[in-house]
């Protein structure tokens, strides 16, 4: 077999049909290379590469393309500025997530300490973000998976961020306080989406969420008032159709000043409103 060079090998996997920024991300990874070395894959495209490296890289494009995620083959994703590390026991953390940490650090300006709970907190994602941009914040992390916990707290100690974590069911597992700011992105797919046949990878019971999607955001949103401060905010992340239920739902169990915030395709992503106090118009 004749030599392969990195710029032959990338330009390989891009023909085979993946992105790229993907290919880049995967060989160095095979290289054992940190992920923000794209520009030395630039310097050296003309490096051969080793045959464990080239079978390594193989073997990664064959995983990405049987449709795994990046971060769980790379081991890392990157989330509001943070690198976590993520694996099958956790959901891949998604780009808009970060609408709801942004939501929340908006609704928590002005607040000294504020105590905030994260519930299903899977790689610690949201938690972490929050406590890394307030860090005056008292964040409380709950996931009823074990193995998700793990994931969350390994992240919490390598970064250096103070996070409380409880295993239990959403609000089952809460501190007997008050928190100013409760945020959830929960499984909200309907059990028989068929999307879900596109993310086995991941774990079912963080997607998956009864005949509609909504059983698990119902009973968040029905247990979440007596937790909150008045005027306190639940802030929920949802599906791309689901924004007008979610409003039904708050509205339902006496949240007011109900709203949504878009995604980066400018969808009604997450859905939130405050608790004891007087109902205000949609926006």
């Amino acid at each position: 077999m004749s030599s392969i060079d990195i710029r032959l090998a990338l330009r390989t996997a891009q023909d085979n049909g993946l992105t790229r920024i993907d290919a880049q991300a995967l060989l160095l990874h095979a290289l054992g290379r940190a992920s923000h070395e794209r520009a030395w894959l630039l310097a050296h495209d003309d490096g051969v590469l080793a045959a464990p490296v080239l079978a390594a890289f193989h073997a990664c494009c064959q995983r990405l393309a049987q449709g795994e995620p990046l971060a769980y083959i790379t081991g890392h994703k990157a989330f509001f500025g943070l690198n976590l590390q993520v694996d099958a026991r956790v959901l891949d953390p998604r780009a808009d997530t970060e609408t709801l940490v942004d939501w929340a650090l908006e609704v928590m300006v002005g607040l000294a300490q504020p105590r905030v709970l994260d519930l299903g907190t899977g790689s610690g994602a949201i938690a972490l973000a929050l406590v890394h941009q307030r860090p005056d914040a008292r964040v409380h992390a709950v996931d009823a998976s074990a193995d998700a916990l793990a994931v969350a707290a390994g992240n919490a100690q390598r970064l250096g961020l103070p996070v409380t974590f409880s295993l239990g069911n959403w609000l089952n597992a809460a501190l007997p306080q008050r928190y100013d700011v409760i945020v959830s992105n929960p499984p909200y797919i309907a059990s028989a989406d068929p999307h879900l046949a596109a993310l086995t990878h991941e774990p079912l019971a963080a997607l998956a969420s009864g005949p509609d999607g909504l059983d698990d955001l119902r009973q968040i949103t029905a247990s979440a008032g007596p937790h909150l401060q008045p005027g306190g905010w639940l802030l929920l992340e949802h599906g791309y159709d689901q924004a007008l239920a979610v409003q039904q739902l708050l509205q339902t169990e006496g949240f007011s000043e109900v709203q949504h915030r878009y995604d980066l395709a400018g969808i009604a992503r997450c859905t939130g409103g405050r608790f004891g106090k007087t109902i205000a118009t949609v926006k």
